[in-house]
């Protein structure tokens, strides 16, 4: 399975990206690392610079069908830089459109609010986004993980860093439903 982990230039909660990111590929999968800009993507360890990684493709030049999931990485600047980027929201809704599963942590359904996919859907996250998601049609639940199958494809939610174990083991158990689906 091929994976994008969508995040914008500079504001992405480094763990929730490495830890999913060794997640799939320990599973023997590729993760692909998408950004709005060619270049580096800088992580912060909550408040503090951390590492950068290099961006493989660039939003504007991908399509969903290109992958099996999406992951949407954390991270307070992250999700909110993305919802503001056209192309990125509107890979995001492809997701959706196309029935492809999606996994989204901590502060990432900001960028799920914008792409208008909530909607009847039960979702968890960090805590501050429970009125967004209540307003734009979902609703929001305090849990460590959160798999909701609603329409043709699959949402897995999680709230915050420490949930990353049974975020990275839901998501993964999902996206290998839907891969075999398809086949």
């Amino acid at each position: 399975m091929r994976i994008a982990f969508l995040t914008a230039p500079e504001g992405v909660e480094q763990i929730e990206l490495t830890d999913p990111w060794q997640a799939v590929l320990d599973a023997g999968h590729t993760p692909v690392l998408v950004s709005t800009e060619r270049g580096d993507v800088q992580a912060f360890n909550h408040l503090d610079k951390a590492d950068t990684f290099p961006v493989d493709e660039v939003v504007s030049d991908v399509t969903a069908d290109s992958f099996d999931g999406l992951v949407l990485p954390g991270g307070v600047a992250n999700p909110d830089a993305l919802r503001l980027d056209e192309q990125a929201v509107s890979f995001v809704r492809a997701f959706f459109d196309q029935g492809r599963p999606v996994a989204a942590i901590c502060h990432a359904p900001w960028t799920l609010v914008e792409a208008d996919v909530l909607s009847g859907r039960v979702l968890t996250s960090w805590p501050s986004l429970r009125t967004d998601i209540g307003n734009s049609g979902g609703t929001w639940v305090d849990e460590q993980v959160r798999v909701c199958d609603h329409g043709p494809n699959t949402l897995i939610t999680s709230r915050k860093p420490d949930d990353l174990k049974a975020f990275r083991e839901a998501f993964l158990t999902e996206f290998a439903k839907a891969a075999a689906k398809s086949d």
